[in-house]
């Protein structure tokens, strides 16, 4: 993803890329709908509308009560179908808890292994990303079923990756979870999305997808 680019960033979760078709089918029936009222408009300004007999038209008006709640099926079945697959936990592998912090994340794997790793972002290097790069990535291996589960210990944080598809706030006194699987490995990018503070913008996310015995010996 580059700031040049004007579309959605790279699509590396089926999550995301659930959005993405979503994204592409709602913006085609808008693109639809703009295209016949401009037309429509066109016809009222260079057309003279003199026939009495158009003041009443029941077949008319119920189709244009009709119509518009066939689109908004249309728009709204796919989107209630993300929404439960995205909350739907299906038989994962691995569960990480990420906590949110005035200003940095912290992340715990105890399922087998007990570990745990603060994640701090990094200044004044020279090839790293600015405003990006943490000293300690969080790992999980792609093609896995993963619990994310969130939290945070002071104030309201948001975990996401744009790219993955993710966002989840991080609720103090509370847990939240998502699910989350990766479809390619690499390193995946993004930032605190609430306003939480004076460093709100110094809260950094860097996850590394590994494969899984690679992951399993970083682990252990």
């Amino acid at each position: 993803m580059k700031w040049t680019k004007f579309y959605l960033p790279d699509a590396y979760s089926p999550t995301m890329e659930q959005l993405v078709y979503f994204h592409d089918h709602t913006m085609s029936i808008i693109t639809s709908i703009t295209i016949l009222i401009c037309i429509l408009l066109n016809s009222l300004l260079w057309n003279k509308l003199i026939d009495l007999n158009m003041n009443e038209h029941q077949m008319i008006e119920t189709w244009w009560t009709i119509l518009p709640t066939i689109v908004l099926f249309l728009i709204a079945i796919p989107s209630l179908k993300i929404l439960y697959s995205m909350e739907e936990l299906i038989n994962p592998t691995i569960s990480i808890k990420s906590m949110g912090h005035q200003w940095y994340w912290s992340y715990e794997y105890s399922d087998k292994f007990c570990k745990e790793l603060e994640s701090y972002m990094k200044y004044n290097k020279k090839n790293d990303f600015r405003l990006l790069e943490v000293d300690n990535k969080m790992k999980a291996p792609f093609l896995t079923q993963i619990r994310m589960i969130f939290s945070s210990s002071d104030v309201l944080h948001s975990w996401t990756i744009p790219c993955l598809g993710i966002k989840m706030d991080a609720v103090p006194g509370r847990i939240n979870q998502s699910s989350l699987m990766i479809k390619k490995p690499g390193i995946f990018m993004g930032q605190c999305s609430e306003i939480c503070g004076a460093n709100h913008s110094f809260m950094p996310i860097m996850l590394e997808s590994i494969k899984l015995n690679k992951f399993i010996k970083w682990i252990s």
